[in-house]
């Protein structure tokens, strides 16, 4: 049996190895070419003086950037740094290499070139008017790690401005992956999702964009109970309903959420729950195990706090639950939107969407739900997992139709059409990836110590 000093030094051994070897690589990604260069001569072509050609097609025809360049492939990564991970405010110079990471997972997992972008302001104004320049080089962006309620507004107003797609991962990615772990927890427990009693603990960007997906999915929002670091929401909360205006997600669950007017904290908020969906403080101890205890019979954990869980995996199976899932990899049933935007931006990229929407991130919610239904849930697999590329072309194929049957594609492809472009656009990527190793343009990692 595993001890609790080994399963503390597994949790532990991501972070030893993070500091070895991101000092040897000095970074995780790097800009290549993929057009051919037979010899000096095809900069003829590629710039001076054949590209002017493409250059005026383009001012004729302003739609043609996606066919002529690789705006149609680039996705933005947007951070001020106010919100890293579990780490809080650290700085965008700090933040850059959890941004270079999910670069990295772009190109490796939906074949996306991604382009990590830290922005020195915490002005939301400045933050905007910067995304908004930025339009005519990216197909796409992707806004990362900024405090709340900053976030809501920048997506808000940048959704509204920009003519291209504009994501929040930690509200929309992580939204969806959730939602997916969710429809199949419930479905092993083989409870409804229409009748469940689920508890939100954290009202950040992430929990806030959670609980609006799962009430599109089925759940009652009377039936719901969110907490923030104040305690529980409710009509009374006069902290929130004078500064509405600022926080006004948060006051509109105030309103809509909780119908029992409970108040109190977490373990009040916990208890006789079905769920309890936890994106919170780092752990562990934010959550403790007789308030796991005090929940229903087959309870459904999601503690999924970066870099640490609100409570260790093992602790809230002790406690009763049933099923237990957290943000890691190292872990079963890891709740993280890196098992969706790779999928979600390569299918809004494919059709050259001009947004993202609900509807979309809740065709790849049932993608991932499915696919993962057919491999066989259990209680230690609610969701794919990375190493199962196949699913991210699939998600990629669920979403263009979606944008499609929406109108907010520009133009029109076939599922089986999509499914396989995204296919092989994700197997050259990591194709690449494994030949640039087998051929040393990738160091292999020096030999642990």
């Amino acid at each position: 049996m595993t001890t609790l000093k080994e399963l503390l030094a597994k949790a532990e051994a991501p972070s030893k190895e993070a500091m070895r070897l991101h000092p040897f690589y000095r970074g995780k990604i790097q800009m290549v070419p993929k057009c051919a260069v037979r010899s000096i001569r095809d900069f003829d072509i590629w710039y001076s003086p054949g590209v002017a050609a493409p250059c005026l097609e383009i001012q004729r025809r302003p739609e043609a950037v996606f066919e002529y360049t690789n705006k149609g492939n680039a996705v933005a990564v947007l951070t001020d740094g106010t919100r890293v991970l579990g780490l809080g405010d650290i700085g965008p110079e700090a933040g850059l290499p959890v941004m270079e990471g999910k670069a990295l997972l772009y190109k490796y997992l939906g074949g996306v070139d991604a382009v990590p972008i830290p922005l020195k302001t915490k002005d939301h104004k400045e933050f905007i008017r910067t995304a908004q320049l930025l339009e005519p080089a990216f197909g796409g962006i992707n806004l990362e790690d900024i405090s709340n309620p900053k976030c809501f507004i920048i997506l808000k107003e940048l959704r509204e401005t920009m003519n291209i797609p504009v994501w929040h991962d930690d509200q929309q990615g992580t939204a969806t992956i959730a939602v997916a772990g969710l429809i199949n927890a419930l479905k092993i427990v083989n409870k409804k999702i229409d009748r469940v009693k689920v508890t939100f603990i954290g009202t950040g960007a992430a929990n806030v964009a959670v609980a609006r997906l799962c009430v599109t999915a089925g759940v009652k929002p009377e039936n719901s109970i969110m907490v923030d670091s104040k305690g529980i929401l409710h009509k009374g909360r006069k902290d929130l309903e004078s500064q509405r205006d600022w926080f006004a997600d948060k006051w509109r669950l105030c309103t809509t959420t909780n119908s029992e007017g409970r108040t109190g904290g977490v373990p009040e908020a916990m208890r006789g729950a079905d769920v309890c969906i936890a994106m919170s403080a780092s752990g562990p101890g934010v959550i403790k195990k007789e308030w796991v205890k005090a929940m229903a019979k087959d309870s459904i954990v999601f503690a999924c706090a970066n870099p640490v869980p609100e409570i260790w995996p093992w602790e809230a199976k002790e406690a009763g639950a049933r099923i237990v899932a957290t943000g890691r990899s190292d872990f079963p049933n890891q709740v993280n939107n890196s098992m969706c935007f790779p999928g979600i931006f390569r299918g809004t990229l494919d059709v050259w969407a001009k947004t993202i929407t609900d509807e979309m991130c809740i065709a790849a919610v049932n993608e991932l739900a499915t696919f993962a239904q057919e491999k066989g849930i259990n209680d230690d697999y609610i969701v794919p997992t990375m190493e199962q590329w196949e699913v991210f072309p699939r998600v990629a194929a669920a979403v263009a139709m979606k944008a499609i049957e929406q109108g907010v594609a520009r133009i029109k492809l076939s599922r089986e059409a999509e499914l396989k472009q995204a296919s092989d656009i994700i197997g050259r990527s990591r194709s690449m990836i494994a030949g640039m190793m087998s051929e040393g343009y990738i160091l292999p990692p020096p030999p642990a110590p």
